[in-house]
């Protein structure tokens, strides 16, 4: 088990209490404890219900953990950028200290909230991140250095973790240098391209419409193939949407996954991806391909992250792809401050403020995130790797707080028998899709390996 400070006395015998259920590894065994999205701005270290200890347990227990941290921790030494990834995130950098108390080890920075506050806010992330203790990836100074994968040691492996985005706002992205200019920071990207399949009928009316417009040329090198309004049309017998990763971004990522599972003896990718094929429970089909790229590349588990809901489990090759573990804490309702821009959106003036906000982006809403049940359902997922082979891949159900005060909503904790076996079925339903059987025993769900 991992070394745990600053407990107090009652959570050390609630610890030890919890200890006895069996949570740790066994001899030989890593054993990694995966979570969502982390959008951090309450402490966790002064709460002690049994069924939160037994969460933190459960982290605590495991060789490793990780989370994506949706969160940016600095003083505001920065001013917001012109956009953000939704709501501008900030919290306290004491806060680094309470994910590193609760047991996580190692975090991914690339997502849409990476440059809400521009780069010194993002550096700033990642120095009180390390300071606390946390192994950080998919984020830095340059395009190479946020592609990197990041390695942290174990007693029964060496572990890397390499991370990226397809979700963000341009300036998030880092690029590259030739030498003379220096690189801009910023998060590791994995771009797309969208084409839109029309009828032949769809098109001639896009091709009048363009035309009309005068944005579209009369002289035209194709009849199936039209750009428009930035957007790539072609001709097909059905319509369809049909999304593809871009080749550059694959390719440098797979060669970061190559290189880490020569050096690694667990190879983890992640990625930040809103993007979805209809429902929002659906990977688009770019995630899709990408996801088994990496593991074609050597990754031996693919994590997703982003949409805020559960998505589907695909067992790809005998490797785990797990297209999103939805939400860890959700407290983006109690922020401290919040931009002009946020404010300016809703029509709100000077004596607004962040409740105001809240309460106005929300209104009427049944679509909004306060409104929606499976925002705040959630699972913990626990590989466990022996001697480099997956031995098992168990779900924990996880309760967010659903219908609770904004104040206390989007902390975790373990999720009781009933909402568990809910959640549990729900994965199950969507993984059966990718051929994956998921069976609820002893209150989580647990993969049916081959």
């Amino acid at each position: 088990m991992k070394l745990v400070t600053r407990l107090t006395p009652l959570s050390i015998v609630i610890c030890l209490a919890f200890n006895s259920f069996g949570q740790n590894n066994q001899p030989g065994e890593l054993s990694i404890a995966f979570t969502g999205d982390a959008i951090i701005t309450r402490k966790l270290s002064v709460y002690t219900e049994p069924q939160f200890m037994e969460m933190v347990n459960l982290l605590r227990g495991s060789t490793l953990a990780f989370t994506n941290l949706e969160m940016l921790f600095h003083n505001y030494e920065s001013y917001p950028m012109h956009q953000s990834g939704g709501t501008y995130m900030r919290g306290d950098p004491s806060l680094a200290q309470e994910l590193v108390w609760a047991g996580f080890d190692m975090v991914s920075m690339a997502n849409n909230h990476t440059g809400d506050y521009g780069v010194p806010a993002m550096q700033k992330t990642i120095e009180h991140a390390e300071d606390a203790g946390l192994l950080i990836a998919g984020a830095g100074n340059s395009l190479a250095l946020a592609r990197e994968a990041k390695f942290i040691e174990t007693e029964h492996g060496r572990v890397a973790l390499i991370s990226c985005s397809s979700t963000f706002p341009d300036h998030s992205r880092a690029g590259k240098t030739r030498g003379d200019i220096p690189p801009r920071p910023g998060l590791s990207p994995l771009r797309y391209t969208t084409t839109y399949k029309v009828t032949r009928q769809q098109m001639t009316e896009l091709e009048n419409l363009g035309k009309s417009l005068g944005v579209l040329s009369q002289d035209r090198q194709s009849t199936n193939r039209l750009r428009l309004f930035r957007q790539n049309f072609e001709v097909a017998d059905e319509p369809d949407i049909i999304t593809e990763p871009n080749q550059e971004d694959l390719e440098e990522i797979a060669a970061v996954v190559k290189n880490a599972s020569g050096l690694a003896d667990v190879t983890i990718v992640t990625i930040h991806a809103h993007e979805r094929d209809g429902a929002l429970s659906i990977p688009a089909q770019f995630v899709v391909t990408f996801a088994r790229a990496m593991i074609d590349a050597g990754a031996d588990i693919m994590v997703g992250h982003g949409p805020h809901v559960l998505r589907g489990v695909e067992m790809y090759k005998g490797k785990p792809i797990l297209y999103s573990l939805s939400n860890f804490m959700f407290q983006n309702e109690t922020l401290l401050r919040l931009p002009y821009e946020n404010y300016e959106r809703y029509g709100l003036e000077a004596n607004n403020h962040v409740s105001d906000f809240n309460a106005r982006r929300y209104r009427n809403d049944s679509s909004g995130f306060p409104a929606r049940r499976n925002v705040w359902e959630s699972i913990i997922a626990k590989p466990v790797w022996q001697g480099g082979e997956l031995k098992s891949l168990t779900f924990h159900p996880i309760d967010l707080g659903f219908g609770k005060p904004r104040q206390v909503r989007g902390r975790p904790m373990m999720a009781d028998p009933r909402l568990g076996r809910k959640i549990i079925q729900e994965l199950a339903d969507l993984s059966k899709p990718f051929g994956t059987t998921i069976e609820w025993k002893d209150g989580v769900g647990a993969v049916r390996l081959k």
